[in-house]
């Protein structure tokens, strides 16, 4: 059996199948519980400089194509989460751990970045893309001259990777030469989209901010699209994300241009053993096609333009 493996801004992920933020990562117990299903990586919560309560229930909806979510950023501050992070990083030594970040400035999101760094964390990822939080979301990652200013003032601030998680934009491939013209190191694509489900019995909306993230299986021809265009017009690497279920999701989005994967609602749905049933699959449609290594075939689908 093949052991896939990928590097991605000097990170080594083995396998290329990496924990996304918001699932799993408010502990330290839960994030190493959960590298026991065989994740490559880990990223946490998203981390803002103070305590966040979030949005009020209900939170989460299942729809018949996916999960529709509106948890508003709840976190305890990184004065708080300097524990976690760190009770985490003392037990792992070959799993790389990317710290979240959100923030709604420069200079907050260049001082949470250099905390995490201070904690030990492997790489940031700027959340410039939460589509359900006022003042902290989409409308960063939305705008090219913003986006570019954030990811410069964190690059300016830490040594380790900067990796920057963009929104489902219909520019996203601007925003990412954005973005790499501001030091970032790689992108992270797609957050979830933003959407809303209405009960018609109540006749109101069903979450309790109204709006929420749409993620699932039903978001990733959209995240496709996105990798595919970004792998087209920068030179940094993508991980990406949206809708990867199986094996066969995993390399569809390699071909796009991904070199590694994050991966969340997955778990909903195949339980916390997916990260290793979807590893397996992958291995088995490689060994059957001939395929040696990932990087054989990083982009594969844009030879047949």
């Amino acid at each position: 059996m093949l052991t896939p493996y990928s590097k991605v801004a000097g990170l080594h992920f083995e396998p290329p199948i990496i924990l996304a933020s918001g699932i799993l990562g408010q502990t330290s117990s839960s994030m190493l519980n959960s590298l026991k299903g065989g994740f490559g990586g880990i990223v946490t919560k998203s981390i803002g400089l103070e305590p966040r309560e979030g949005h009020p229930n209900p939170t989460m909806l299942e729809l018949n194509t996916g999960l529709l979510n509106a948890m508003g950023l709840p976190n305890p501050g990184i004065g708080s989460y300097r524990n976690e992070l760190q009770e985490l990083i003392l037990h792992v030594d070959d799993i790389p751990v990317i710290g979240s970040i959100f923030a709604s400035d420069e200079e907050h999101f260049a001082e949470i970045a250099m905390n995490m760094e201070g904690c030990g964390a492997d790489a940031v990822e700027l959340n410039l893309s939460c589509p359900h939080a006022k003042g902290f979301g989409a409308a960063l990652g939305n705008d090219q001259v913003m986006a570019g200013n954030m990811v410069l003032a964190v690059r300016n601030s830490v040594d380790i990777p900067v990796l920057v998680k963009l929104p489902p934009a219909d520019n996203i491939a601007q925003i990412g030469l954005a973005v790499q013209g501001a030091g970032a190191d790689a992108i992270v694509a797609i957050n979830t989209l933003k959407a809303m489900a209405i009960d018609v019995e109540t006749k109101k909306p069903f979450l309790g901010n109204r709006v929420g993230g749409y993620s699932g299986p039903g978001i990733k021809p959209v995240g496709l699209r996105c990798v595919y265009e970004l792998f087209s017009t920068i030179d940094i690497p993508i991980i990406g994300c949206g809708g990867i279920n199986t094996g066969r999701d995993v390399l569809e989005y390699i071909l796009a241009g991904a070199s590694a994967l994050q991966i969340g609602s997955a778990l909903y749905y195949r339980g916390k053993d997916a990260p290793h049933l979807i590893s397996k699959e992958m291995c088995e449609i490689m060994e059957s096609e001939g395929i040696g290594t990932i990087e054989e075939i990083t982009g594969a689908a844009h030879d047949y333009i």
